[in-house]
């Protein structure tokens, strides 16, 4: 089992790893310690964990900045010495809430509560069923998109759309013909209004369609990279959310 910790006071995290080293409720293969809210975010675009332990405040800024620069369906454990942020912290997968300084016994009992409920909810079985009935009562999905072209409005057929792909606070739209507009949507929503048989979000910056794919290396059984064309002028190293590389290749064969 992979553990993350977030956490920038070096003795906090090497008090939390000694009481970890030392339990054996919880079978831990790896311990990865992150520092900053950045090398969070830059880890779990990429990585995943099986149990985090979150403090709220870093050095650059709030942990729970996270939640809104990449998906995280991984259970959290918070450690803070700050109370007021119970309640916000329970709209993520939060397990329980430790306040510092915390004791060892504390900390066992949230691995057990971990525990208890790892073995009964699995939150992305529950995420799939509810992307699945939003489907279902939702039949009609986006053929065309209106974009603007200067001082004029020009609408887009889905044969025609590469991908979508966000940056910043912008969402992108390319042609087959390397044809970009800014348009008017949010990644998160415009997915569900999309044709799923030849559009996919392979991560929290791109929906490609399954026509602007070129080449797939596989550069491990869970990294693989998608070359698209027109190739993207923005992070023209494309790679699939390692939580998404088992749909994605369902997807590909249908």
């Amino acid at each position: 089992m992979r553990i993350a910790i977030i956490e920038d006071e070096l003795l906090a995290v090497n008090y939390l790893k000694d009481l970890l080293d030392q339990q054996s409720i919880v079978p831990i293969t790896e311990t990865v310690i992150l520092r900053s809210k950045k090398q969070a975010i830059d880890f779990f675009e990429i990585h995943s964990a099986d149990l985090i332990f979150m403090d709220i405040h870093l050095g650059d800024g709030m942990s729970l900045d996270i939640f809104e620069h990449v998906e995280l369906f991984t259970p959290v454990i918070f450690i803070t010495a700050f109370d007021e942020y119970a309640m916000r912290v329970f709209r993520h997968f939060t397990i329980d809430y430790l306040l510092k300084p915390f004791e060892r016994e504390e900390l066992y009992q949230a691995l057990q509560k971990f525990i208890s409920i790892k073995g009964n909810f699995d939150p992305e079985s529950v995420l799939k069923s509810i992307s699945t009935l939003y489907q279902t009562n939702n039949p009609e999905k986006m053929k065309r998109f209106m974009v603007r072209e200067g001082n004029k409005l020009k609408s887009v057929d889905e044969h025609d759309t590469a991908y979508f792909f966000a940056s910043g606070k912008y969402l992108f739209l390319t042609t087959n013909d390397n044809q970009t507009y800014i348009y008017d949507d949010t990644i998160k929503d415009i997915i569900h209004k999309l044709n799923p048989d030849r559009f996919f979000k392979i991560n929290r910056k791109f929906i490609i369609n399954k026509n602007a794919i070129i080449e797939i290396i596989k550069h491990s059984s869970q990294k693989i990279e998608v070359k698209l064309s027109p190739t993207p002028e923005i992070n023209s190293d494309v790679f699939i959310s390692k939580r998404q590389v088992t749909e994605f290749l369902t997807w590909l064969k249908n």
